[in-house]
């Protein structure tokens, strides 16, 4: 029997592993920027089918609504608050492929900073319900995998224009997915066992900080290049959600 704790970790992993597979994308295979919007808006409508018929469904059947409304906006104030101190040049368009992006240290450093702010409310979540009922829906790892490939090949395109090594590329994605597990355990081992009405405000935490990132990162880079075809994008990636959901039941 596996232990949750080391669950959760692997399945906070294999959501970001796209993360890898998206910068071999961008490295090795030129996409147009508009491609890669129309990938970004289709990870933004499944994003947020997750996170409302998953997490704050998930997060009502334990807890009433002040607990849950007040995690949700919570969670999305934090996020806003880090997100506006990080919009710095080199980060505030961190999913664009087309900016050039200045090749020194500190911009490598501030756009890990940025997806890696991106991804922790995802882990957490992915710890939180693995550790709630030792399951973990395919519709939320593939809502969080999907949404991460675009952010990853955008980035990285942008990145090798700038002159950055392969190798560099490589160990930032790889060092994120990896911290991205390790919060998963943090969701597991702390918030798994916490009372209904705890579990659910970390919940709602976790998912006001996704919906926040999809609202102020995702939909404008992908609504940039693709304006008039980003709703429709998302509007299929939410039904694709919804249909991986019912298999899921």
């Amino acid at each position: 029997m596996i232990p949750i704790w080391l669950a959760a970790g692997g399945w906070g992993f294999l959501a970001s592993s796209a993360l890898i597979i998206g910068a071999l994308l961008g490295w090795f295979i030129c996409f147009s920027p508009k491609s890669i919007a129309h990938v970004m808006a289709f990870g933004s409508g499944i994003l947020v089918a997750a996170l409302a018929f998953e997490l704050v469904d998930e997060a009502l059947a334990q807890a009433g609504i002040v607990w849950v409304a007040g995690g949700f906006m919570a969670g999305a104030l934090v996020f806003s608050l880090i997100n506006h101190r990080l919009n710095r040049p080199g980060v505030r368009h961190r999913k664009r492929s087309h900016i050039q992006q200045p090749a020194t240290s500190n911009t490598g450093v501030a756009i890990a900073a940025g997806t890696l702010l991106d991804g922790i409310p995802e882990s957490m979540a992915i710890g939180l319900l693995v550790a709630g009922g030792g399951k973990l829906s395919i519709a939320t790892v593939a809502a969080i995998f999907i949404s991460n490939i675009p952010e990853a090949l955008s980035s990285t395109a942008g990145m090798h224009r700038a002159g950055r090594s392969g190798w560099f590329i490589v160990r930032l994605w790889g060092g994120i997915a990896l911290l991205s597990g390790v919060f998963a355990v943090f969701g597991a081992l702390f918030f798994g066992a916490a009372p209904p009405h705890i579990k659910a405000l970390v919940t709602c935490i976790a998912a006001g900080g996704i919906f926040a990132m999809v609202i102020e990162t995702m939909i404008p880079e992908a609504f940039a290049e693709t304006h008039e075809m980003s709703g429709l994008m998302a509007a299929l990636g939410f039904v694709a959600a919804l249909a991986l959901q019912a298999i899921d039941t």
